[in-house]
């Protein structure tokens, strides 16, 4: 009988049974520490926060008394008390070196709680970061399987580029190990160090193509990570792996018609985990791709039919399977099915499916608008869904769903949501509504009626902008003033809310038009009567005493009762009395316009019909609705000449461009031209390789100035000065003009840069009698992301001068719009040349382009 039969093992020697004693003295020596869960139960059971502070630092503290012990054996627990407390959010950091010394440890207890440790508490920050690059380099060679899993975590979690640079050639070796766990563990590694340090990537390349090989869900899943990471990061590692597209479809294949596997089963699904990651993968190799993209074709058919819907495993498959289709250079047919499964998920009892259906069909509904169009009805129905979060995205997508077809149907819905609409969705909702009334109306009549709706419905909730834009459209529909100046009257006269917007547009009308309320045509729908002079003098009185009004609303008032009184006869004392009440007024505005117009019917009273005639129609150049697609919401576009001129007070962009177009920075000018203080060198002269001329310093130019500048102006900078025109019309800007209106179907367009999911395209009109021409700008997202921060900057030659007004905004959502109008001069009607620079942040990645443009017509000057 030999000797492990007597229960014996050779490798139990003399120095295990040494270390042992050592630690068997050792425990008896010092005092047990609190465990783990003793700590936490002491944690809880503290009633404030001051009993809580006090159990961990009397905690804290007995941890460093031992941590001065230099063998001690309590070092584990120890260190998982601390990372509890750490987790807790109290300072852990005296217990790093502690860590590191727990990670050299030969056990693995041990050193599961230093890597544990070292992930919590330590950080690239840190000097004692680098101490721990040895350990891992030894673990990683470890024979035991779990040893190099926790190195292999903890370098993909506290890996600095150096720690990276230094250990991936050891974790692309782990990466070829037989061992099916080191291999997943180390694909999951390299992707954390790629995300790290790009240019480690084609160190593991080789080793990434045979990882698709695998039998192993758990590395295929990890290896499908990784290259999607790759293709990300970098178009050529794309192109190298658009030839796996087949592999990646036989694979997804094959989980489709695998029968029931237990080790891979989710509710009847097999391994979903997986196919949402080839599906993930697919998506970005298929991208403006149309050979890839028809590879998969069949495929993502199959997925999108045969997958069990009745499970949220299933729903998580067919959302992923939507996104591919969509991103991809799909079929037709295949984009219906994709938007009809949407269409299913909006009729899901849950929610967050509904919500998620409503977000993919505003992102694509510019793919394909009518397929999305059959689904109108349900999306409808989600504007009364009690979630707020579900009504604000269908009320989003059913603005994107308008077009002159369904008009009358959407805003009928729409208006009727706005009615019982909570408060913060009023705003918006109205804007919108005026919006597409304006691009889709199918009269004016109806068009009227529809803003009529909104500033009922509204209330107090609408925009500056809808006030605006109904009063120009009064203004401009002459066969129609009696007709509204009417219902206005009739919606004022009713109006128990003292609705502020509404008020304000009636009273405008009615003092524009009040001769005509008097003789208007009776509405056999409405079955509303003219009113009588003191009918309407009694409704402005009740207004102007209103504690409810506001002194604006009072002001408008004001203004439309004085111009009565050249459209009434028999009640012109009475509002003389009104007007003079309002002398003693304790607000100054109103005390102000009682003064003044209370001169009309003095000494003065033979100008008032001439100062107090009617308004002519208001005209405004509006962007063609030919250009837009179904669901944009157009901006509306600034025309007078007279808007603000922003110049950048940031150089650093200028001298960018100054450096491309070969020009240096000039010295300041003299005096005589008035700069901005914030800068030394704002204006440069981008086209210096044209012109060969000295650059001038900026200035802020009036429009009488003669002078050759080359301007560069920016956008979005509202903190410098504004720059008025000398010829500017205070009282109503190019509003009242009487210039003439050019027909849009006759103003050519321009594509200045059409390319990576961007369309700008230039609109050219030509100011008659004159040497400008006016650029109306429209940039058109063609991507599913929306782009932030959009800038756009411009520079001609020093022969011209640039006018850059406001741009309508910042952000544009998918298929969204900006639109912005330039004014150029051109005194010796020379060829006109223009560098632009377009810059954006899209899914947090920021752009940047630069182009010329150089296709501006020459017969436009003539």
């Amino acid at each position: 009988m030999n000797a492990s039969e007597h229960g014996f093992n050779p490798a139990f020697n003399m120095a295990t049974i040494k270390q042992a004693v050592n630690e068997a003295i050792e425990r008896v020596r010092m005092p047990t520490p609190m465990r783990l869960r003793d700590l936490i139960r002491q944690i809880r059971a503290a009633r404030t926060a001051a009993e809580e502070r006090s159990v961990v630092n009397k905690e804290c503290a007995y941890i460093r008394s031992t941590f001065r012990e230099e063998d001690s054996v309590w070092r584990c627990r120890n260190i998982a008390k601390l990372l509890y407390i750490h987790m807790l959010g109290y300072p852990a950091h005296f217990g790093q070196l502690e860590c590191l010394k727990l990670i050299a440890s030969s056990r693995f207890t041990d050193k599961r709680i230093g890597y544990l440790g070292a992930m919590l508490l330590l950080d690239e920050r840190q000097d004692v970061h680098l101490l721990i690059t040895n350990c891992l380099k030894n673990d990683l060679n470890s024979t035991t399987q779990f040893v190099v899993g926790l190195a292999l975590c903890t370098l993909g979690a506290i890996a600095s580029p150096e720690m990276a640079r230094d250990l991936a050639v050891e974790v692309e070796r782990l990466m070829k190990s037989p061992n099916a766990y080191i291999r997943k563990k180390a694909a999951l590694c390299a992707f954390r160090i790629i995300k790290r340090v790009p240019e480690l990537m084609e160190i593991f390349l080789p080793a990434t193509r045979s990882l698709l090989s695998e039998k192993n869900h758990g590395v295929l899943i990890t290896g499908v990570t990784l290259i999607t990471e790759m293709c990300e990061n970098s178009p050529d590692t794309l192109n190298h792996f658009k030839k796996i597209v087949p592999n990646l479809v036989r694979i997804l294949k094959n989980l489709i018609l695998a029968g029931y596997s237990p080790d891979h089963d989710v509710s009847g699904v097999s391994d979903p985990f997986l196919q949402v990651k080839i599906l993930k993968l697919l998506r970005v190799l298929g991208r403006n791709d149309a050979d890839a993209s028809e590879a998969m074709n069949d495929i993502l058919a199959q997925v999108a039919t045969n997958t069990e819907t009745s499970k949220n495993v299933g729903n998580t498959i067919l959302y992923e399977t939507v996104l591919s289709i969509m991103d991809i250079k799909s079929e037709g047919g295949l984009r219906v099915l994709a938007v009809n499964i949407l269409g299913r998920f909006l009729l899901n009892n849950d929610k967050n499916i509904r919500y998620v259906a409503l977000n993919t069909l505003l992102r694509t509904v510019h793919v394909d608008t009518s397929a999305v169009q059959r689904h109108r009805s349900t999306i409808l129905e989600c504007l009364k869904d009690p979630d707020i979060s579900i009504r604000r995205r269908a009320m989003e997508l059913s603005f994107a769903l308008v077009n002159s077809q369904n008009i009358r149907t959407m805003m009928k819905e729409l208006i009727t949501f706005l009615e019982k609409a909570d408060p913060e969705f009023k705003a918006h909702c109205s804007s919108s509504i005026v919006l597409s009334a304006e691009r889709f109306a199918p009269n004016k009549r109806w068009h009227l009626d529809t803003l009529l709706k909104v500033l009922i419905g509204a209330g107090n909730y609408v925009r500056d902008d809808v006030i605006s834009s109904t009063i120009q459209l009064i203004s401009e529909s002459t066969n129609q003033q009696p007709y509204m100046t009417l219902q206005l009257y009739k919606a004022l006269s009713e109006d128990l809310m003292d609705k502020q917007p509404l008020t304000q547009v009636a009273v405008w009308a009615i003092g524009e038009y009040g001769d005509q309320l008097l003789q208007a045509a009776v509405d056999d729908d409405s079955n509303v009567t003219p009113p009588t002079e003191d009918e309407v003098i009694d409704l402005y009185q009740k207004l102007l005493w209103s504690p409810q009004n506001s002194t604006t609303t009072k002001q408008y008032a004001l203004m439309s009762l004085t111009k009565l009184s050249t459209r009434f006869t028999a009640t012109n004392n009475k509002i003389q009395q009104i007007i003079s009440s309002f002398c003693s007024s304790l607000h100054i505005e109103l005390q102000q316009r009682g003064v003044e117009f209370s001169q009309f019917f003095g000494k003065y009273s033979h100008l008032r019909p001439s100062l107090l005639e009617r308004m002519p129609p208001m005209e405004l150049v509006r962007q063609s609705a030919e250009t837009h697609t179904n669901g944009d919401v157009e901006s509306e576009v600034k025309t007078p000449e007279d808007s603000p001129q922003h110049i950048n007070n940031d150089s650093n962009a200028l001298l960018d461009l100054l450096v491309d177009f070969g020009g240096t920075p000039p010295a300041p000018q003299p005096a005589t031209t008035t700069t901005t203080t914030s800068n030394k060198v704002d204006l440069l002269d981008l086209f210096n390789e044209m012109d060969n001329i000295d650059t001038p310093a900026l200035q802020t130019i009036p429009s009488t100035d003669t002078t050759n500048l080359g301007l560069i102006v920016e956008n979005n900078n509202g903190s410098l000065p504004i720059v008025i025109n000398q010829n500017s019309n205070f009282i109503g800007g190019d509003l009242l003009s009487n210039s003439k209106t050019v027909n849009e179907k006759d103003v050519p367009t321009i594509t200045a840069y059409d390319k990576d999911g961007l369309r700008m395209s230039f609109s050219l009109e030509k100011v008659p009698d004159s040497n400008t021409l006016t650029i109306h700008v429209v940039a058109t997202n063609q991507m599913l992301s929306p782009m932030t921060d959009f800038l756009f900057q411009a520079a001609v030659p020093k022969t011209f001068q640039l006018q850059m007004m406001s741009p309508s905004g910042t952000v544009m959502g998918p298929n969204g719009q900006i639109t912005q109008v330039l004014k150029v001069t051109n005194p010796n009607k020379s060829t006109l040349k223009m560098r632009i620079r377009l810059s954006y942040t899209v899914d947090g990645n920021p752009v940047q382009i630069q182009t010329e443009v150089n296709n501006f017509p020459t017969e436009i000057w003539d």
